[in-house]
């Protein structure tokens, strides 16, 4: 599938440069880190877990206010490159000093400033493209993320190999710096503020009512359904592949980063074309089916890693990720925007679903820790996929289709 089709703004080409080098940037963390610590520095399942949750449980606190000051802001270019700044001086703390307390410190920072990124990126997509343009604008932006994923995982796999695990997190500042040019390439004035935050755009020349009360986001029954499901959904599928590296990691000592690598790159090329075909899809086909597939999906994986050791088998299962996360991925943003149209909180209530996706992301890291520490591997990934059923037993129960709205509101397509 080819994303030249894809309708591309003012801007747009910029846009496509910040997805694919902020994945870059989040790339060299995240699994990369926990190998690292349980294979080089010898730390415990346990501590790893304690860290990750600490660090993801910290950064919670700051999601939806993150969400709201994208919302006021006219200056959403600056908040991502402070954000890419501080990612940076994280990332060489770890490598500099890969001891309890700077990593613990380094990873708290890393989870505050990396809840700026989906929002601001979103809040930017929003004030560049058109509503009849924005499907396709998300799935092109959930592409070009998942393009950037592979390319770190080679990468990273090649420095791991040549050099070391911990060459691995000198890549982030390089990143971090390709991905703070392309966001200051995007003019401020191709920027419309209200659309990027969701309000209704001006019409007849008048002004249209402010935007809505915060309470807004509770008051949205399927906003809440939503959050709950994302919740579930995270809490599943965010400790399965550091289990995964692990495992394989410890069986292959030497090539451990290649491995992980070898993971991220199956799954993410399933993503890139799964992403695509979102965008051109959740328009006629509908948000609520996809999500259906995508849920469906983790908690077959899930069941499916404990059936072999066999690193062909894992990195085989792994690739059912790029079909579930990928969907996920693509359609969150677009969801929220269906669901926030014309309030003017779109961003606090992206916030406040990647809250709800960080509190089951980061309380399952110590859960998936302490399960394997006492119980073993295939407990771990059992529990994960009985989290996934009920994540998509509600999905199916209790959320309704928000294409209708979304829909409706655009009126007929432009050109």
């Amino acid at each position: 599938m080819d994303v030249a089709v894809t309708p591309v703004t003012k801007g747009g080409r910029s846009l496509d440069a910040i997805n694919f080098l902020l994945s870059d940037v989040r790339g060299a963390l995240g699994p990369y880190l926990n190998v690292f610590l349980v294979t080089q520095q010898h730390w415990s399942q346990a501590e790893v877990g304690l860290v990750t949750a600490l660090g993801g449980w910290l950064g919670l606190a700051v999601q939806t206010p993150i969400g709201a000051a994208i919302d006021a802001t006219q200056r959403k270019r600056g908040v991502i490159v402070i954000a890419l700044a501080v990612l940076a001086a994280g990332a060489l703390c770890i490598y500099a000093f890969p001891r309890f307390w700077p990593v613990l410190v380094a990873n708290v920072l890393i989870a505050v400033v990396g809840d700026v990124f989906s929002p601001a990126v979103a809040a930017l997509t929003l004030g560049l493209v058109r509503q009849h343009d924005l499907a396709r604008r998300m799935g092109r932006n959930a592409a070009f993320d998942h393009a950037g994923n592979v390319a770190i995982a080679v990468v990273a796999g090649a420095v791991g190999w040549m050099f070391s695990q911990r060459a691995v997190f000198l890549l982030v500042p390089a990143f971090a710096a390709l991905a703070a040019a392309a966001t200051l390439s995007i003019p401020f004035a191709a920027i419309d503020q209200r659309r990027a935050r969701g309000a209704r755009e001006v019409q007849d020349g008048e002004p249209t009512t402010d935007v809505a009360s915060v309470r807004v986001l509770l008051e949205s029954r399927p906003l809440v359904i939503f959050g709950v499901c994302a919740l579930l959904f995270h809490f599943a599928n965010a400790p399965l592949l550091p289990l995964v590296g692990q495992k394989l990691a410890v069986a292959h000592g030497a090539w451990a980063t290649a491995m992980m690598s070898s993971c991220i790159i199956a799954a993410q090329l399933v993503m890139v074309p799964i992403a695509l075909l979102v965008g051109r899809t959740a328009d006629t086909w509908g948000r609520k089916p996809l999500l259906l597939v995508g849920f469906g999906i983790l908690p077959l994986r899930a069941v499916l890693y404990p059936l072999s050791d066999a690193s062909a088998w894992l990195i085989g299962v792994q690739l059912l990720d790029g079909v579930g996360a990928g969907i996920f991925g693509a359609l969150t943003p677009l969801v929220v925007a269906d669901l926030m149209r014309g309030t003017g909180r779109y961003n606090v209530a992206l916030g406040a679903v990647a809250t709800m996706q960080g509190i089951g992301a980061a309380t399952s890291g110590l859960v998936a820790g302490l399960i394997v520490d006492h119980f073993g591997y295939a407990a771990a990934f059992l529990t994960a996929g009985a989290a996934a059923a009920v994540a998509l037993a509600a999905l199916a129960v209790a959320m309704p289709e928000t294409a209708e709205r979304s829909l409706a509101a655009r009126g007929p397509a432009q050109t």
